[in-house]
């Protein structure tokens, strides 16, 4: 397949991608987390509930970005 992927529009580039993430997202068994991806998951957890920090809301987050822009 030899296809110039800047002949289709960036729209529809952007809905292939989206569609295909979807696909994998989709296989959960291909997805699997290894054992050191499980543990470094399990570490931050461990960090953010010993931190206490539980962050901003998105909502304000947002705010702050828009008025910086």
């Amino acid at each position: 397949m030899n296809i110039t992927l800047q002949k289709i529009p960036v729209e529809e580039r952007i809905k292939m991608v989206e569609d295909i993430w979807d696909s994998i997202a989709a296989d959960k068994k291909v997805l699997a987390l290894t054992a050191e991806q499980r543990a470094e998951l399990d570490r931050r957890l461990n960090a953010y509930e010993v931190d206490g920090n539980h962050g901003r809301l998105a909502t304000d987050v947002m705010a702050d970005i828009r008025r910086k822009l």
